[in-house]
C-alpha cells in the first residue's frame, strides 16, 4: 500500500506548520522548501483549509497556521480524509468484477490489514511525530526562519 501524494503533501504541510509555531508560512515558502509544486500545494492546502486542519488569511500578512494544536490532528483521521481511495485490491472496491470473490478469503484477510494499519495511524497524533528535542533540526531542514 502506498499513500498518495497529495496525502503525503498534506502530512508535509502540517508537519512544517507545527515547526513554524505560531508564525504564518505561505504555500510558496512550502513548496520551495520542500521541492514540490505549489500548484499541488494550494489544492492541498485548500482541502486542508475545508477540513479545518489550517487557517488561510489572505493579504499582505497573509498565509497558513495550523487552526489546532499538533496535539488535537490525529494521523489516522487525517488519512482517512485525505485519501479518496482505500480499496487495496479490486475485491475491496465499489465496482468488484473479480470472478474469485465468493468462494476467495483474501478480501477479509485485506480488510483485517486495512483495520490493523489505521489502528497505529489512530495512535498518534501530529504532535507524536514532530521531533521533540530535534525540534531546532527540524526547523534547519526546513529553513524556517
Amino acid at each position: 500500500m502506498r499513500l498518495t501524494s497529495f496525502t503525503d503533501y498534506s502530512l508535509r504541510m502540517l508537519i512544517y506548520l507545527a515547526a513554524s509555531g505560531e508564525e504564518s508560512a505561505t504555500i510558496r515558502e512550502i513548496s520551495q522548501r520542500y521541492g514540490v509544486s505549489r500548484n499541488h500545494l494550494m489544492k492541498v492546502g485548500q482541502a486542508l483549509s475545508q477540513k479545518g486542519y489550517l487557517i488561510a488569511l489572505r493579504g499582505k500578512n497573509g498565509g497558513l497556521r495550523l487552526k489546532m494544536s499538533p496535539a488535537e490532528i490525529n494521523i489516522g483521521t487525517l488519512v482517512r480524509e485525505m485519501e479518496n481511495d482505500m480499496a487495496l485490491a479490486e475485491c475491496l472496491g465499489e465496482n468488484n468484477q473479480c470472478i474469485l470473490t465468493p468462494a476467495c478469503r483474501l478480501k477479509f484477510v485485506l480488510l483485517e490489514a486495512l483495520d490493523a494499519f489505521f489502528e497505529v495511524l489512530d495512535a498518534y497524533t501530529l504532535e507524536d511525530i514532530l521531533p521533540g528535542r530535534k525540534q531546532a533540526e527540524l526547523v534547519s531542514l526546513l529553513r524556517i526562519d
